[in-house]
């Protein structure tokens, strides 16, 4: 990957010392079972960020110049395991320096460092993950850290909330607890209060790409029917930017075409709205809500 500012924002905004936020791509893909692809994901990612306009209308502001300091890529692969320690270590060291961190990868598998760190950076974490499959094996195919797996470690170790899920093996349905779970075939009017009122006040989102509906975002490496939509997604978020201290976030498994171009740019808009959300409504309390 080439070394860029993020977005291609002036240099005064891209600092380590003054950014407010980190962006740590993590270009793997040395689990996933069909379509390769994923470890090109944070460059078709940051191409389609360059093309994207600055000004979000919805919350009317400019949030890149809070500061996005873009990292190095971790680029280790040696293995599963590895890989997971190293993107844990340097998710922990950012988040030492009082940083918001992001994370785009990259498989599924790479969650399981972000999520190990901020698990022990923040008590009482709730992790929210929008996703087609529920990835609660607690192995798959000799190891523990496969894309499969991404969310069986915060199934046991955080509050774990899933949206969107419609595909996932028989073996994990007893790690599941089903009424924390929002099966994308059963969303009604209320689900998302209610999601939200299983939350922690920390949250950290993950998101894989493949929660949405492939008729939106094609490419993915496992695209299933039936995913949801752009703004009954912006809506769930932003409820929880407003309701919640979401701490940091990772979007994984953009699996780029070159010849549909439009995934990644749903993905670099994604990526811009969430930190617009989080600035927007930081300091949010209940006593704004009717303004």
């Amino acid at each position: 990957m080439n070394k860029k500012n993020y977005a291609g924002i002036p240099d005064k905004y891209s600092r380590i010392d003054d950014a407010k936020v980190v962006l740590i791509p993590v270009p793997y893909d040395g689990t996933s079972t069909w379509q390769k692809g994923s470890d090109k994901g944070p460059e078709a990612f940051l191409e389609a960020s360059e093309n994207m306009e600055l000004y979000d209308i919805e919350t009317r502001s400019e949030v890149y110049k809070k500061g996005i300091y873009l990292a190095p890529p971790v680029t280790e692969n040696s293995s599963p395991e590895k890989m997971v320690e190293a993107v844990y270590k340097t998710t922990k060291n950012y988040l030492k320096q009082e940083k918001f961190v992001t994370i785009f990868g990259g498989e599924h598998s790479v969650s399981i460092g972000t999520i190990r760190a901020f698990n022990e950076s923040f008590e009482d974490l709730t992790v929210v993950q929008l996703d087609a499959h529920a990835d609660l094996r607690p192995e798959y195919e000799g190891s523990s850290c496969n894309h499969a797996c991404a969310v069986h470690e915060a199934s046991k170790k955080t509050n774990l909330v899933q949206v969107g899920i419609r595909s996932m093996d028989v073996s994990e349905v007893e790690h599941m607890d089903e009424n924390q779970v929002y099966f994308a075939h059963d969303l009604y009017e209320d689900w998302q209060d209610d999601a939200i009122g299983q939350m922690t006040p920390n949250v950290f989102i993950t998101i894989d790409l493949d929660a949405f509906d492939p008729s939106i975002l094609p490419s993915t490496g496992t695209p299933e029917p039936g995913g949801l939509f752009w703004y009954e997604t912006l809506e769930f978020l932003k409820m929880m930017f407003k309701k919640k201290n979401v701490v940091g976030f990772d979007i994984v498994e953009l699996c780029p075409n070159k010849n549909e171009r439009s995934s990644d740019f749903l993905a670099a808009k994604l990526y811009y709205k969430m930190l617009s959300y989080k600035f927007k409504y930081q300091n949010y309390n209940e006593e704004d809500e009717d303004e």
